[in-house]
């Protein structure tokens, strides 16, 4: 049976890869087989890390909530207790937020949160 290589698609193919894993060092930037590997594992990383990014936000919004409203005398749970209770609807970013750039504010927040 005879060889088909398949023309020029493979190359351009083989060519797209390795522009790709151009920063890769050693030979995950020089041969295909390698590159292709790197590039595989570097989308699935890329793709999981989205997902992650969106857990460590979270996770640092909550902690800087909680280090602001025990400045003020209140635990980060019973905070959120509160706000409830008072039908104050803020997410945590914006608390977070509020609690870095505006600490009048997130003082006042608290406060109508002890209230409740």
């Amino acid at each position: 049976m005879p060889r088909v290589k398949g023309g020029p698609r493979p190359h351009l193919r083989h060519k797209k890869v390795l522009k790709h894993a151009k920063g890769a060092r050693g030979a995950y930037h020089l041969l295909f087989k390698r590159a292709n590997e790197a590039l595989l594992h570097s989308l699935w990383y890329a793709y999981r890390d989205r997902r992650n990014r969106r857990r460590d936000l979270r996770r640092l919004w909550i902690t800087r909530i909680n280090a602001a409203a025990r400045l003020n005398g209140l635990s980060y749970s019973r905070l959120i207790a509160g706000l409830a209770k008072a039908n104050i609807v803020l997410d945590r970013k914006t608390l977070a937020d509020l609690a870095v750039r505006d600490p009048q504010t997130f003082s006042a927040v608290v406060a109508s949160a002890k209230a409740a």
